[in-house]
């Protein structure tokens, strides 16, 4: 699939994990041979370098990275991604989870993943301004309403969202794009309230739409988040908010533990302060880490993914898991888990609040619309509530994992696009 290493394995890594899940839904589903290739090869993988010149003289050399994995049921959609580690890989495996995660969400979208290879601390933000746009110029044929639609991811935000609409919109010679090139951008410039906390807020409907079908009070719980960005810090003040209790949260910087609850309000005003958990008093000092095994009910994994392997599987003490991060449980650690009857609520079902909004934002732009926070709010519960709840009478009906019956459902909705399109060009 890409001239890295691709042979799958249980061991972890968001490539290898993406086609673990698939390979073993294809079994499951009974595909041929030749369908199991049509959905797990990319449409369309991309690779370059791009080199804008800064102010001081200087250029930025940046890899970058477009994968398009799969548009059966609608324009590939999903973030972009600038750390200095990203890859060809790491792009494929996310892009290949989008898939499954519209589908299963019920949006017209198929999956795709973009990635900048630069360390954003080094930037200034005038030069990131300059290097977002020459991505956006550099990949300007393969973005589009009905081709790819792009949206923020780690390192990414609002304000490079919309510098990228002006970009296309400028070099257009119009004063706004015609129809919806990116979403995740400024409210001003035509983004949906609602966008940035659509993430974290899903998170914690799936958990309510779980505790009510377990007949477990949500109030009661105890939570541990680990990773504090905008999806573990609105499921965190989405769980207070629902009565629950948070002991424990982590990020890059450290992590803070308190038996008897953290002062989440506080510690967001910390993290303004300080740009990170670290030093925060409302607690002990805890590992980044640590926070996966903290003495808790519910833990939100929402940092990065394969935090969760063999290794460290076994000492985990919550017995429900909603993944906000993607692919943050390896195969094997996902097996040991559901071995000891931990219910997992898997990251295509949990963390989907945020591409379903990002169609919201999609059709309000192409219907020139404005949509209410109230009304984001209502769909978005809904849409994650019924979701959950079709995920897990599959589960039931069929005896298995949600994370399997949450694949079957999403990856045979592709399977039914190919065959309704027709297998001919």
């Amino acid at each position: 699939m890409t001239s890295e290493n691709t042979s799958v394995t249980a061991a972890g890594g968001i490539l290898q994990t993406a086609l673990w899940n698939a390979q073993k839904t294809a079994e499951r589903l009974k595909l041929s041979e030749d369908v199991t290739r049509r959905i797990i090869e990319p449409v369309e993988q991309i690779r370059t370098v791009i080199h804008p010149q800064v102010p001081n003289g200087e250029m930025l050399h940046a890899r970058v990275y477009v994968v398009r994995h799969n548009d059966v049921l609608g324009p590939s959609k999903g973030g972009i991604r600038m750390t200095d580690s990203v890859n060809l890989n790491e792009v494929t495996g996310l892009a290949m989870e989008m898939t499954w995660k519209t589908a299963l969400i019920g949006v017209p979208f198929g999956g795709g993943k973009s990635g900048i290879r630069y360390d954003t601390s080094k930037l200034k933000p005038t030069e990131k301004e300059i290097l977002v746009r020459a991505f956006t110029r550099g990949m300007r044929r393969h973005i589009g309403p009905e081709i790819y639609v792009p949206a923020p991811d780690m390192g990414t935000n609002e304000i490079d969202m919309g510098h990228m609409r002006d970009c296309i919109s400028y070099s257009s010679g119009t004063s706004i794009t015609a129809g919806c090139f990116v979403t995740g951008k400024p409210v001003v410039l035509g983004g949906i309230v609602g966008r940035r906390e659509a993430t974290g807020q899903g998170v914690v409907a799936t958990v309510a739409a779980a505790c009510k079908r377990l007949n477990r009070p949500i109030a009661k719980l105890r939570a541990a988040v680990q990773g504090f960005g905008n999806v573990g810090a609105v499921a965190a003040q989405s769980m207070i908010q629902q009565g629950a209790t948070v002991v424990a949260v982590s990020d890059i910087t450290g992590g803070v533990l308190h038996e008897d609850g953290l002062d989440i309000s506080m510690l967001i005003e910390h993290v303004k302060a300080t740009g990170g958990v670290k030093g925060f008093r409302g607690g002990k000092a805890v590992s980044f880490d640590d926070v996966l095994e903290a003495d808790c009910d519910l833990l939100i994994p929402a940092a990065g993914g394969s935090a969760i392997t063999d290794e460290n599987a076994g000492r985990i003490k919550a017995d429900m898991i909603a993944e906000g991060a993607n692919a943050p449980l390896t195969p094997a650690a996902d097996e040991i888990l559901n071995d000891r009857k931990v219910f997992i609520i898997p990251d295509i079902l949990c963390n989907a609040g945020g591409v379903f909004v990002s169609y919201l934002e999609y059709t309000q732009e192409t219907q020139r619309d404005q949509i209410t926070r109230a009304e984001v709010e209502k769909r978005l519960t809904e849409r994650m509530t019924t979701t959950f709840e079709d995920v897990h009478d599959r589960s039931l009906r069929m005896k298995e994992s949600m994370r399997h019956a949450a694949m079957d459902i999403g990856v045979q909705r592709v399977v039914d696009g190919i065959i309704s399109r027709g297998l001919l060009p």
